[in-house]
């Protein structure tokens, strides 16, 4: 939860998601049901909730989410040096990491700068080390734009305009929902423009949208297809019957569901409710 900018009028998912299989047996099944609440094989249990105040000076605001947090992140960062480390063992390449990296935080936007360094601080992960795990420089800026829009956005038009026409430095899809009926969109991006955005039409028909892995004018590949079941579950039921259970249910079914699913997310901005629930998928299910 963000401490100092309200949520209204706004939701927004940055989705690189990874697709799965239909009609390819075991690791298909029809449409779950009373799948929520939450319990059985599937769900691995509760998410832990923190508050990031964003009143507090920038250098200090993750500091409660580090110390909880610290001893996973190292695990992590020795577990990936040591990857790196099999295929170049020279060492060079966390040298660079180490030493080239930390440059690079001048060039970043607002308060970015100084809260990696009061993370670095917490866990005693270098710079350009924690850099490095956050992910590339590219996949990092989409994050600091759709932070800003969180923070600073205050209706479902102000945050599609920033998003569709905001240059980028690498392509993305962006999933946004306003509390207005009609208010929401995949928008599908490259880095200069958006290539298309495609918006709940409810008089057509297309009261839902829905994004995998694929641009929504492409069709997924036979192995790697979750739109087909995804909008499958979805017609089988109605807008005005959607509820956190309909869409549990839908998230619940394979392969939808499958064995990179680490987490399963509701969201419902009019009413401010917010549910995550960790997973599983328990065989058969596809391993991608």
């Amino acid at each position: 939860m963000l401490g100092r900018s309200p949520l209204t009028c706004i939701l927004l998912v940055a989705v690189a998601t990874c697709a799965v299989a239909q009609h390819a047996p075991p690791w298909t099944e029809d449409c779950r049901k009373s799948t929520y609440p939450p319990s059985g094989p599937t769900f691995r249990g509760q998410v832990p909730w923190y508050t990031i105040n964003l009143d507090l000076p920038p250098y200090k605001r993750w500091h409660e989410l580090m110390v909880d947090k610290a001893a996973t992140v190292k695990v992590l960062v020795n577990s990936l040096k040591n990857v790196v480390n099999a295929f170049v063992p020279s060492g060079k390449i966390m040298q660079m990491v180490d030493e080239k990296l930390p440059s690079m935080l001048g060039n970043f936007p607002g308060p970015f700068e100084e809260e990696m360094k009061g993370i670095a601080d917490v866990t005693g992960i270098p710079l350009g080390v924690l850099e490095w795990i956050l992910g590339k420089k590219d996949a990092m800026w989409i994050g600091f734009i759709t932070r800003s829009v969180l923070e600073n956005s205050t209706s479902y038009e102000e945050a599609k305009n920033i998003l569709t026409k905001t240059k980028l430095l690498a392509p993305a899809y962006f999933i946004l929902g306003g509390n207005r009926s009609g208010e929401g969109c995949v928008i599908t991006r490259e880095r200069k423009d958006a290539l298309d955005v495609y918006e709940l039409a409810a008089k057509q028909g297309r009261w839902y949208v829905v994004e995998t892995n694929y641009d929504r004018w492409k069709n997924p590949l036979f192995l790697d297809d979750r739109r087909t079941p995804a909008k499958m579950c979805l017609n089988r039921t109605t807008q005005e019957n959607i509820s956190f259970a309909a869409l549990y249910d839908v998230l619940s079914t394979k392969p939808v569901l499958n064995k990179l699913t680490v987490f399963t997310t509701l969201m419902d901005v009019t009413r401010g409710r917010y549910e995550t629930y960790l997973r599983d998928c328990p065989d058969p299910c596809i391993g991608w």
